[in-house]
Formats: structure tokens, sequence, C-alpha cells
């Protein structure tokens, strides 16, 4: 029987890994595709660097509370650049419409696309659009690329990454991924969970400033699987291991009553408006007190430390004093959450 794609190989989790490993790398690899960065980072000059990203967007439903599948690209495709620590400047936008949409809907996408491109002064600058027969595709699916400038003193990599140094999230987790799952229905309940997407453009440039950017390592935007997806490919690329406290990671009560109720584990729930930041601990609560001054990083926290490991793993201490470790997940668990 002839192997097939699953559904798990979008994830994000171990499945997306073997993919990535098995296909991509096998018939693609090269120098910057094989650093596997949110953006990829191309010197084009002795000034000048490069960033550059894609992402496509299937969520379903296409209007979820907080934000919708346009807000969703456009927030998404700034924050993987963000990652890099580019300055985000030009989007392309490509669509497949499934015939029989109706118009209204296109207009309340593009409108929430263009109010985040406005506010960030960011411009759309090329696209395409598809049409196809109805049942096709699923309303519509977007794919987004984006083009930002790096500054030559900003370089963040797996390989900067120390025992000692610190794990900063910016705000509370697994939000998005709730408030997706609660747009579908069929729980018997209402709750008042909104999704966090949202462009972190302000929220980082605020920390990026020269004397506090030698001491930053790397940032990472736990979409698809949550934090432990995230965390997972920090320690597998870096040779180190990663200890978090679960006391101190900011999560709200209905999100977490929501995980109890449905038997979810939060930290691998999809996020649109966090950043992971690993920094030196020197500069940790310096970092921290920035990003609170922000909207977006009034919960900002510090939540674990890099350390020195024979067998590189991502370990939790519980609120019971114990530890245990947190796996990459296999798959994720709310398919079709961005």
């Amino acid at each position: 029987m002839k192997e097939k794609i699953l559904l798990s190989y979008g994830s994000g989790g171990k499945h997306t890994l073997e993919f990535i490993n098995n296909f991509v790398l096998k018939y693609f690899s090269n120098e910057v595709l094989n650093q596997l960065l949110d953006s990829a980072v191309v010197k084009i000059s002795d000034e000048t660097k490069l960033a550059f990203t894609v992402d496509s967007y299937t969520v379903s439903p296409i209007f979820f509370p907080g934000g919708d599948i346009g807000k969703l690209s456009i927030c998404g495709t700034i924050n993987d650049l963000l990652c890099v620590g580019a300055l985000p400047l030009f989007i392309s936008l490509s669509l497949i419409i499934e015939e029989g949409l109706e118009v209204e809907v296109i207009e309340k996408i593009f409108s929430s696309i263009k109010e985040i491109a406005y506010s960030e002064n960011i411009k759309i600058v090329t696209g395409d659009t598809k049409v196809v027969q109805k049942g096709m595709c699923d309303k519509i699916f977007i794919t987004t690329a984006g083009i930002g400038i790096v500054d030559n003193n900003i370089d963040l990599n797996y390989d900067k990454i120390k025992p000692g140094d610190v794990v900063i999230i910016t705000g509370s987790i697994a939000e998005h991924g709730c408030a997706v799952l609660l747009a579908r229905g069929g729980y018997g309940f209402k709750s008042d969970i909104q999704s966090d997407c949202a462009s972190l453009k302000g929220l980082i440039e605020a920390i990026l400033k020269p004397e506090i950017v030698p001491y930053i390592k790397f940032m990472r935007d736990p979409t698809r699987g949550g934090i432990s997806a995230v965390l997972n490919e920090i320690v597998n690329k870096s040779n180190v291991s990663i200890e978090i406290e679960e006391e101190k990671i900011p999560i709200k009560d209905n999100v977490k009553y929501f995980c109890e109720l449905l038997g979810f584990d939060p930290l691998n729930i999809a996020n649109e408006g966090k950043m992971l930041i690993i920094v030196s601990s020197s500069i940790a609560e310096e970092v921290i007190k920035i990003l609170k001054q922000h909207h977006l990083g009034k919960d900002a926290a510090i939540i674990g430390r890099i350390i020195k490991d024979d067998e590189p793993k991502v370990i939790l201490k519980t609120l019971f004093g114990t530890k245990r470790i947190v796996e990459l997940p296999i798959a994720e668990e709310l398919p079709r959450i961005c």
C-alpha cells in the first residue's frame, strides 16, 4: 500500500518535521533553507539583509471571535518577519476562492487586511486570484508572502542560545486555538474566549534597541503546535535543554477551564499574537519591563531557562513540584486552526 499524506503533516508537530526532513530538505537543501527559521534571511549587500517568508491560511471557520482569515494572514506574515528581527515592508496576497462565496465576505476579509496593513505602514504590493468550482475548496484559502529588512547588527538563530539564557513569553497562551474551536460549535455552551490574533510589530520593535539587541538570542511565534512545538524545535536545533515552570506560564482562567474540560494541553494549542523570546539572563528583567509597557505585552513573563544536558529535552516543572518531559506533538490537536 502506497504511503499517503496525512492531515497531521501540516500540523506543526512531529509529522511536519518529518515531512520537512524527508521531502523539503531532501530536494531543496541549501544554507538558507536548512536554518528552518520562520523567515529566510539573505545578505544581499554589505549593508543589507533581506528577510523573506511565506505562509498559507486555511482556518475554519473563516470568521472567529477576535479575527478572521484576512487578519490572521497579514498578522501571521508580519510576525514571522519579526521573528528574525526584520522590519516588515511588503506583502503579497494570493487567494483561492470557492465559486459562490458571497462578495460581502471578500469585503470583510479585505477590510481586515487593509486595517492591519495601514496601521503598521505595510504595503500589499502584488498578488493573485483563482476561483475554483464549488466544493473544491472551503470558502477561501489565502497565501501571503512577506519581505522585510534586517539590520546588520541583528542575528537571531538557534546557535546563539546558551545555558543560562532565559525563556520569555509575551502574554497568555492558547487563546487562538480555543477561540477557533469554540467558533466551530457543537459543545453545548458558550465562552468569551477571544483569539489573540494581532500584529506584534510595535511590541517587538520596542525591544530591538541597540543596547538590547546583542542579548536577544532567538524569537519565534508559537502558532501551530503551541509553545511545546517551539521549545522542542529549540532543544533539537541548539543541543540544550529547557526547563519551564507551569506556575509562571500565563493563561487566562477561561482558556484554562476550557482546556481542562476537553482534555487539551494548552502548551500544544496555537497562539497568533504571542512571541517566545530567548534572551541573556542579564537583560531579562529589562526586556520584561519594556514588554509590559505595551498593551500586547502586559502579561509578559519569564517562564523558564536554558540548561545544559547530555540529552536535550523540554522539562516542565508542574504545579505539584514534579517534573515531566514535554514531547513534540505528533499532530496538532486542532487541525485547520490557522
